[in-house]
């Protein structure tokens, strides 16, 4: 009775640890994710100057926005669009109710931001080095611009002000 089930063991043990081949997952379209690694450059040369204090909130133009769209998952782009419209509107109501003196901008159709300060010194951007397609810089004419994170809005404007 021993032998007959060491043998029963020993059989139950050799089949279940042999490497018998396992379903595989299929391989996932890497490109299925994608989302540009550097957005489209601006069609514009345009230079908007701002010498005023302002917030300054930045977005593709109609082509570049297009070429994004076109090397984009639609998901991705979908779902980048829904957070960067829920953001904007976030940080402009931030905005309006802690810094009202603050001027709002959407420039539209521009490549380069000139800020010249109460010092008279120029401060250029162009929004092409700025790899999200949309985005917010602040200026009080009294420093540099500088980029917000629009998700801890609040804080960055308390942060920038503050300094």
């Amino acid at each position: 009775m021993k032998f007959q089930f060491v043998c029963f063991l020993s059989i139950l043990v050799n089949f279940s640890c042999s490497d018998s081949p396992r379903p595989t997952k299929p391989v996932q379209n890497k490109t299925e994710n994608k989302y540009p690694a550097e957005k489209p450059p601006s069609n514009f040369l345009d230079t908007l100057t701002i010498n005023f204090p302002a917030a300054v909130f930045y977005s593709p133009d109609s082509l570049q926005l297009e070429n994004i769209k076109s090397i984009s998952n639609a998901r991705m782009f979908d779902g980048s669009m829904h957070e960067y419209y829920y953001l904007m509107r976030n940080a402009r109501s931030v905005i309006k109710r802690y810094f009202p003196q603050l001027k709002i901008i959407e420039p539209k159709n521009v490549r380069y931001l000139l800020f010249i300060g109460a010092d008279k010194e120029k401060n250029v951007i162009d929004l092409n080095s700025k790899n999200d397609a949309y985005g917010l810089l602040v200026f009080d004419k009294k420093k540099s611009p500088q980029l917000l994170d629009m998700a801890n809005i609040e804080s960055e404007l308390g942060f920038y002000f503050s300094k």
